[in-house]
């Protein structure tokens, strides 16, 4: 397979965690079980992306079309995500994980809120991974959300670089592999902006099956490959 050449790490990846319901359906379990499931690999795979030295990973965790889902499943995901936030509070200390979100507040429960709120700041400081949690997430929403603030600020000449201090995390460089589990092949208005140029690693394998040995495949494949950004070959 190849080993991790510790030089030519992805400063960023983003992890778009799907199959979590086909998971539960081959074993003719509720797709609760699924979401259960997919989080032990979420934290397999960050615990390995801490060890290996990846500055930031943003997880797809909830975007701005789940909320198409049935309603006992939306509620299911919200309380599942609050009580994850702060019983994983010992495996970010033991890491220097960094929690911080990314996504419309706005409609998000309150206890949700506040507990995003409550872990960025108590993991502030920690100098290791950068965890992005992408709830009530869609890139597009974050683009108009910003040029909203642009307006409210009274800017009138925008270019990239105005447009990108009004994401919701401007500090969190661009993607440099994107990730997308079970099969799928496109990006669900994920990171569309900050994926300009990043390489796109799609696994057959369902989320809930991933460990940290997934991981490194996936980045052993990306340090495989000749980034030239527009460039000539």
């Amino acid at each position: 397979m190849g080993t991790i050449d510790p030089a030519r790490l992805p400063k960023h990846i983003g992890i778009i965690m799907d199959g979590n319901g086909r998971w539960a359906r081959m074993r003719n379990l509720q797709r609760t079980a699924g979401h259960k499931e997919g989080l032990k690999s979420a934290k397999a795979v960050i615990g390995r992306a801490a060890e290996l030295g990846i500055q930031y990973v943003t997880l797809f965790t909830f975007s701005t079309e789940n909320w198409r889902r049935s309603q006992d499943e939306v509620k299911f995901l919200f309380n599942l995500i609050n009580v994850y936030l702060r019983k994983e509070m010992d495996f970010y200390r033991k890491h220097k994980i960094r929690v911080i979100h990314t996504g419309n507040t706005e409609n998000l429960p309150e206890q949700v809120r506040k507990e995003l709120m409550s872990v960025r700041d108590d993991t502030a400081d920690f100098p290791g991974l950068t965890v992005n949690i992408a709830i009530n997430y869609g890139s597009r929403d974050q683009i108009l959300r910003a040029i909203s603030r642009l307006f409210e600020n009274g800017q009138k000449m925008v270019d990239e670089k105005t447009l990108r201090s009004c994401f919701d995390n401007p500090e969190v460089p661009d993607a440099d592999l994107v990730i997308r589990t079970a099969g799928e092949k496109r990006l669900s208005n994920f990171l569309l902006w900050e994926s300009a140029y990043a390489e796109l690693y799609f696994s057959e394998k369902l989320w809930p099956d991933w460990t940290g040995d997934d991981l490194d495949t996936a980045i052993i494949d990306y340090q495989g490959r000749t980034r030239r950004y527009g460039g000539a070959e």
